[in-house]
């Protein structure tokens, strides 16, 4: 069984879906501490054939705060929520696939809950359902009891627990995890590194790796699809 674990990103970029595409349940690692600066509550779309960077509003912010106890700020996010939806709709009406996107966006922006955890992974599950990612999908905080454990060596726990013997990480974790350490539990470890892609972005000179959001707005689904494909494991 393949498996895969990542913190909760709002809309992610598309190398997250070819992860969860890549394996047979993916993991939402959503009780450990929020990280300033990261993805969960930040990305990049397109403005004025620019890369602009958008940040959901949060409440108390601290980096000692697990991700699942982590607030959407109640004042500034409806305010922020609005303001968003017009920004897209300023930037890409003219896209071909602007009304299913924009819609898409809309009703994960109006998910009941007040967390930015929840929020993130409404906006994973709702593009996996859009693309028809069939992959099962579980957040930490569900019921794994295994907190106490850092790094590595939960990671290692947690693939034990969903009795994986495939484990796939971002590029980005290959001087984290240690091939040997994995085998030694057999568990086979291999890194994703998305290849590289472009598509129409009106015509201008492509910006790659911004939120799903953008690659939706220009591409069909059987499209995105084959780009979910275009990767190689280390």
């Amino acid at each position: 069984m393949k498996l895969a674990i990542m913190q909760p990103y709002f809309f992610p970029y598309i190398g997250y879906f070819q992860l969860i595409n890549a394996v047979d349940k993916f993991i939402i690692y959503d009780d450990v501490n929020y990280i300033k600066g990261g993805w969960i509550n930040r990305n990049n779309i397109l403005i004025n054939n620019k890369s602009y960077l958008f940040t959901v509003p949060l409440e108390n912010l601290s980096s000692f705060q697990q991700i699942n106890h982590t607030i959407l700020h109640p004042k500034l996010y409806p305010i922020w929520k609005t303001k968003f939806l017009k920004t897209l709709e300023q930037s890409y009406k003219k896209a071909p696939y602007y009304n299913h996107v924009i819609n898409l966006v809309e009703n994960v922006l109006n998910t009941n809950t007040n967390l930015v955890g929840k929020l993130a992974s409404e906006s994973i599950t709702a593009v996996c359902d859009y693309l028809d990612i069939n992959t099962q999908i579980i957040e930490t905080s569900e019921g794994y009891k295994n907190q106490e454990l850092k790094g590595q060596e939960r990671i290692i726990s947690l693939c034990k627990i969903e009795c994986a013997n495939y484990y796939i990480n971002p590029i980005g974790g290959i001087d984290l995890y240690s091939k040997e350490d994995f085998k030694k539990q057999e568990i086979t470890l291999n890194f994703i590194k998305s290849s590289s892609f472009e598509y129409n972005q009106f015509g201008n000179e492509f910006i790659p790796w911004l939120s799903i959001i953008d690659i939706l707005m220009f591409n069909n689904v059987h499209d995105v699809k084959q780009i979910l494909n275009q990767y190689e494991l280390i």
